[in-house]
């Protein structure tokens, strides 16, 4: 053979064909007998068991991540918390936004549950645990963004944040009644 020719393969094939059908005089794999305890069908059975095997991998895999994503927003609660510190209880731009930032984040991941755990839908994958645990740990988020504005002072709790709206005090008369001292 030529160098850079290929092997023809029939009268129409293709110009780089291999042609794998065994023309040898030598005896084939095929001639020899099965070792003992060998058997064809059991290839059969073993792909559906590497079938099954690989679809309960996948759900394992699935549910880890679950777990993984479920256990985020700690590591973010933990950021959030240690920027809020940082910022000071003092009202000035920047805590103002980092603790909106921290109001923010929960309240966008809770509208989104569904769509975040969707990845891991299957039916061998138990996905209540790992939502309620996204949920609570985004509603401590929450909750450390309300201490917060409540730390900063921009919660109303106190009555005298209400004064404004409470109507005004009736004036009481004083009948000069009582003890005399004259």
């Amino acid at each position: 053979m030529e160098k850079g020719k290929g092997v023809m393969v029939g009268s129409v094939g293709r110009r780089w064909g291999i042609d794998f059908s065994d023309n040898s005089i030598s005896p084939s794999s095929r001639d020899f007998l099965d070792p003992p305890g060998f058997s064809r069908s059991s290839l059969d059975l073993d792909d559906s068991s590497l079938s099954r095997q690989s679809k309960d991998a996948e759900s394992t895999w699935k549910s880890q991540k679950a777990w993984e994503v479920a256990q985020a927003p700690f590591k973010n609660l933990l950021m959030m918390g240690f920027m809020m510190w940082m910022a000071g209880s003092t009202v000035h731009l920047f805590s103002i936004g980092i603790t909106f930032s921290a109001l923010w984040q929960p309240i966008s991941a809770l509208q989104s549950v569904g769509k975040i755990f969707e990845p891991y839908k299957d039916t061998k994958v138990e996905l209540l645990g790992p939502k309620l645990l996204f949920i609570a740990l985004n509603l401590g988020g929450l909750a450390l963004g309300v201490w917060k504005l409540n730390a900063m002072g921009l919660l109303p709790t106190h009555t005298s944040d209400w004064v404004s709206s409470l109507p005004p005090a009736q004036e009481v008369e004083y009948s000069g009644g009582g003890i005399n001292l004259g």
